[in-house]
């Protein structure tokens, strides 16, 4: 019976959200409350269900998000993000501008979320493809790939730290391990994967994007921006180094678990860009207090979706559901990790959210981990990998690409759908040998 309701509950998301067109966070709430009676709760007890959930899951991530959507924005308005990618092209030269492009999605998604990164850096996309007459698909796939990857693979995004926290995982553990593995994902997801649609002739949209032109005094510095940039990721990698190489017992493991705290490396990430980014450019302290106020808000959405699936988790762990998952899985040879991936990959289908994908797949699978020997890191990046597979119509992703591509519905099947399978394919196998090797 349980089980039936875990399905109901799923497909009830899925109708309120694509068929209904109710936002992600009141329907995450609406189905939260609707499998909590089909187990036999009292509404009272749901309630403090929901609360609890929505509190444990705001509070841990709150400042992490918010804080990452200030630095976004920094890094966008400044022209940051364009004075890193020029320099790689500069450095890379034409025959392997690609690898530029990579990197570049790589960096300027590691502290954005996939939209604001797209958005940032499409309008370079098309001024390379026009410049240097390459396909767009051949310029812009290695862009999505590792934008995609970052979202879905790495903390500091919502999605992976979110269920992170659910998991009891490391942070910055899950972020070593899931850049090891983003490296193949983005490789084969975006320049390899492009090679077959070299004879496309797709064009940028007339009008649809209007970028900015940045002149050279107004851009920053490219250490100014690599600095800016970078300073979060060096943090959390830096400290989890150190930690796995110091003993245990070192005084010095406190100091570095501060640091490398995700919250504490994004704060001051904020802070050194408003030095580099705003004070050393001459920008007035209410205009870049704006920027960051303006960030803020553009999250708040993004804040209550993913506390509403911590809410959603609490009731299924509350209920009793997640229990009774762990005693059907106990009966199933099959490794959490591919569990876990198999649960996001449909969910994701079904609903289309990476992110909702994600949290309401590690309730599912959460007690699982337990007695299983499974690295809690390598289950965040299996499931965030299940995330991003079998994008379609209900994917905000799936449409950006078709517009700024200028593309058709057969063309961008051919290309996004694909591009998001493989990387959550490749993810998997990626997890699996990782496994094997911790």
């Amino acid at each position: 019976m349980p089980l039936i309701i875990i399905i109901a509950g799923i497909v009830l998301l899925f109708f309120l959200i694509s068929v209904y067109k109710i936002s992600a966070f009141l329907s995450l709430l609406i189905t939260s409350f609707a499998v909590g009676l089909l187990n036999s709760m009292e509404p009272l007890t749901i309630l403090q269900s929901i609360t609890a959930g929505l509190g444990s899951t705001m509070g841990s991530l709150a400042l992490i998000i918010v804080f990452g959507a200030m630095l976004g924005k920094l890094l966008e308005e400044s022209g940051a993000a364009y004075q890193i990618t020029n320099k790689l092209v500069d450095l890379f030269g034409l025959g392997k501008i690609q690898i530029a492009i990579m990197i570049t999605g790589f960096l300027v998604g590691l502290p954005m979320i996939y939209n604001a990164g797209f958005l940032v850096l499409i309008p370079l996309i098309y001024a390379l493809a026009s410049s240097t007459k390459l396909p767009l698909i051949y310029v812009g796939l290695p862009l999505c790939a590792a934008l995609s990857v970052t979202h879905g693979f790495l903390p500091p995004h919502p999605a992976p730290t979110s269920i992170a926290f659910i998991f009891h995982a490391d942070p910055n553990l899950t972020l070593l391990y899931g850049t090891i593995v983003a490296i193949p994902s983005i490789i084969i997801a975006g320049p390899l994967l492009s090679r077959f649609y070299m004879n496309w002739k797709l064009m940028p949209p007339k009008e649809l994007f209007v970028a900015r032109d940045f002149t050279e005094a107004e851009l920053p510095s490219l250490g100014a921006s690599l600095i800016t940039a970078l300073s979060p990721i060096f943090l959390m990698l830096s400290g989890s180094i150190l930690q796995m190489t110091l003993p245990v017992e070192s005084s010095n493991i406190k100091i570095l678990k501060f640091f490398s705290d995700p919250t504490i490396a994004l704060f001051f990430a904020v802070f050194i860009g408003v030095y580099l980014l705003g004070i050393r450019k001459k920008r007035k302290m209410s205009d870049l207090m704006k920027t960051l106020s303006d960030s803020s808000s553009s999250v708040a959405m993004i804040l209550l979706i993913i506390a509403s699936g911590g809410a959603f988790k609490q009731v299924l762990v509350d209920s009793g559901t997640a229990e009774y998952i762990k005693e059907i899985a106990s009966g199933f040879n099959v490794s959490p990790l591919v569990l876990t991936w198999l649960v996001a990959s449909l969910i994701r289908f079904a609903i289309g959210s990476a992110t909702v994908s994600c949290i309401t797949a590690a309730g599912l699978t959460l007690p699982l981990i337990e007695g299983s020997g499974v690295s809690r890191e390598l289950m965040v990046i299996a499931t965030g990998a299940g995330s991003l597979m079998l994008s379609h119509f209900n994917d905000t992703g799936f449409w950006m690409f078709k517009e700024y591509f200028n593309a058709t519905i057969k063309q961008t099947f051919a290309v996004w759908t694909v591009m998001e399978t493989l990387i959550g394919i490749t993810g998997l196998i990626g997890v699996l040998i990782l496994s094997y090797l911790i």
